[in-house]
Order: C-alpha cells, then structure tokens, then sequence
C-alpha cells in the first residue's frame, strides 16, 4: 500500500476534521491572498525567525530584525555571530515571519499569529564591504548606532513557494488547518 500524495488536497469525501499535512500547490488560503499580497504584508512588519545549520550540522534559530528592498530582504548582524559565522554564501535557510492577529482581543485571549515562511537563498556581506558601506537610508535603520563598520549583513532571496498559516482567513477559520494554509509563488 502506497502512501497518499503530498501534492494534492484531500478529495471531497475527505473528513473536514481530519488532520492532514496534504495541500494543493498554487492554493490560497481560501484564495483570498496573492503573492503581491503577502510580499505587501511582509514589507508591514520587520521581525522574522532565520534558521540554518551550523558547521557540523546542528539547527539553530534565531530572531531578526529585517529590512525588505523590492522581492529581497536584508538582515544586519554582529560580525560574529552565528549567522555572520555559519551561513555560507548561497546557503539555503528558512525564514518565518510572524503575522500578528486578533487586535484588542489578543490582550484578552491567547490568539496565535499567522506565519509567512519560506526558503530562501542567502549571502552575507562581512563589515566594511561596499554592500554594507553602502545601504539605502531606509535599510541603515537595522544597523546599530556607528554599526556600518561593525555589522555585516544579510541578502535573503526567497525562492519556490511561500507557506502561509492564517492568511486572509479570519480568526475562527484558522482553526481548520485545510482553510488557513496556503502556498503561493513567491515571484
């Protein structure tokens, strides 16, 4: 017996209360989002969680602050930091940015944001390079008092699809996995 295909949404005698990890690819959370849509959500916010492998193959993560200029995101880092260290130049990390949700009402109940992840390729320009020398005013902001000669920075290219988590759906429909996922090209 052949396990079923991961590329596909679950047919219609599907039970909506099934947990399945199955999606169709190119389907939007209940096609209410675009990739426009989601590049213009992502230039809203500025915090998003980088994860990539270290030398000997150990996952890290970690928090970042993130500066978007057309289709690519920049991330500015202490010379010596992990990512500064461990990222090699066309590696491939993931990147999770979280969508806060629920206004007032999030104060009250505990609602979860809604996520935009992606792969992504990445380079990173040490201190005192042109590409740090020479960042746009609006991107110099994630760099820390006097911190051109002392932060390298990261070029993130997202590449392939993004994965989107509730999405252009509201909060009560979030809760069904098969509504509030989406993958959607990231060009």
């Amino acid at each position: 017996m052949s396990a079923p295909p991961t590329d596909v949404a679950p047919g219609p005698t599907s039970n909506p209360d099934t947990p399945t990890h199955a999606i169709e690819i190119g389907r939007t959370a209940g096609s209410r989002i675009t990739s426009g849509s989601v590049w213009r959500e992502l230039s809203r916010h500025s915090f998003a969680v980088l994860s990539h492998v270290n030398a000997a193959g150990e996952p890290r993560s970690s928090g970042v602050v993130y500066g978007l200029i057309g289709h690519r995101m920049y991330v500015a880092v202490a010379q010596d930091s992990w990512k500064a260290r461990m990222i090699e130049p066309g590696d491939q990390v993931s990147v999770t940015v979280p969508v806060p949700r629920g206004g007032v009402l999030s104060l009250i109940f505990p609602i979860p944001p809604a996520t935009i992840s992606f792969h992504s390729r990445a380079t990173v320009y040490p201190a005192g390079t042109p590409q740090t020398a020479q960042l746009p005013d609006d991107l110099a902001r994630l760099l820390p008092e006097g911190g051109r000669a002392s932060s390298s920075v990261i070029e993130l290219i997202p590449e392939g699809q993004f994965l989107t988590y509730g999405l252009g759906v509201s909060l009560s429909e979030m809760r069904n996995p098969n509504v509030a996922r989406g993958h959607l090209p990231v060009a």
